[in-house]
């Protein structure tokens, strides 16, 4: 899903700017001919149901082009619970929905009035009451209107997740995560000398003897999962979601700025059926002394991606 593609969220003075001034265009100029009462009252009804047609067609416009949680996959709900005020969110959405039949609940009211008028003072005050309470509606989901734009702004920095097999790169932040991920798939991801330069869920592709995997770099993780950040918690639902195979990045050289028991305690602490493949980075930063002594077996570059090209053929043939 790419949440990129969903449009801005109007605000509540666009919505009736443009609807207002829309229906007075149609109508400017427009000579009244024949019964003046009939004239007036075609002209005022063409004002209304134009009003009425660019509201719920915009506000329609909303609810579609948000995604469906039911049509994605289970990972991005529980993102929006992570990501959003999920109760307010599903507010928003309501009140959209509401505004939409209050309009048109409006609509046919001051129609059956306008047919009802008695000449043009009465016909002017009923369309001005139609307006007055029209705009009272729009303004009312303001906020909502507003915190859709916010929730759409958020949505656009998730990642495009798919359906498949998937690797999740894990470990501390700045142990060499984001590089490998580039070194698997070819891709640019930002990489810096300093903590936490993975602010959110990076993807990438590669393809190992015909198999096509996805593989996503989580943002670092500081093993406090009593005090999880937002940033966190994210890295987390891709371990315990997504992934099918996890590759925990060890720093042996201590330029990431945590000690290998600490980096050994996190490993400990990675449970579920993923298997947990360790891999090694920044060999050629880490002295000799330190690579020959160093108490863990890690795989070479060669027999991660066997090992992983290994893995998706086993799930595959499930």
């Amino acid at each position: 899903m790419n949440f990129e593609k969903i449009p801005p969220v109007p605000s509540a003075d666009f919505l009736l700017d443009l609807a207002f001034r829309q229906a007075r265009e149609q109508v400017a100029g427009r000579r009244l001919s024949g019964d003046r009462k009939k004239a007036l009252l075609s002209k005022e009804r063409s004002k209304l149901d134009s009003i009425k047609d660019i509201l719920i067609t915009r506000l329609g416009h909303i609810l579609e082009t948000f995604p469906k949680e039911v049509e994605l996959p289970s990972f991005y709900p529980k993102l929006f619970h992570l990501t959003l005020d999920y109760p307010q969110f599903k507010k928003s959405f309501g009140a959209v929905h509401w505004a939409i039949g209050k309009v048109r609940s409006l609509h046919q009211e001051y129609g059956k009035k306008l047919q009802r008028a008695a000449g043009w003072p009465e016909l002017r005050d009923m369309s001005k009451q139609f307006y007055g309470r029209l705009s009272s509606v729009i303004k009312q989901i303001s906020q909502n209107l507003s915190y859709l734009e916010q929730c759409r702004q958020i949505m656009r920095m998730y990642p495009d997740i798919k359906e498949m097999f998937t690797v999740c790169i894990y470990g501390f932040p700045n142990v060499g995560k984001t590089t490998l991920l580039n070194t698997l798939t070819g891709t640019k991801a930002k990489v810096a000398a300093y903590s936490f330069t993975t602010k959110s869920i990076n993807v990438g592709y590669c393809t190992l003897e015909g198999i096509k995997i996805q593989i996503i770099d989580v943002p670092g993780t500081l093993n406090r999962p009593d005090k999880m950040n937002l940033i966190e918690q994210q890295a987390e639902l891709v371990r315990t979601d997504l992934a099918k195979v996890i590759v925990y990045v060890f720093d042996a050289s201590g330029e990431s700025g945590y000690s290998l028991e600490q980096q050994e305690q996190l490993l400990q602490k990675i449970t579920g059926p993923a298997p947990v493949l360790t891999y090694l980075s920044k060999t050629d930063i880490t002295p000799r002394s330190a690579l020959q002594n160093f108490p863990h077996s890690f795989c070479s570059y060669s027999h991660l991606t066997a090992e992983i090209r290994k893995c998706a053929k086993a799930k595959l043939s499930d």
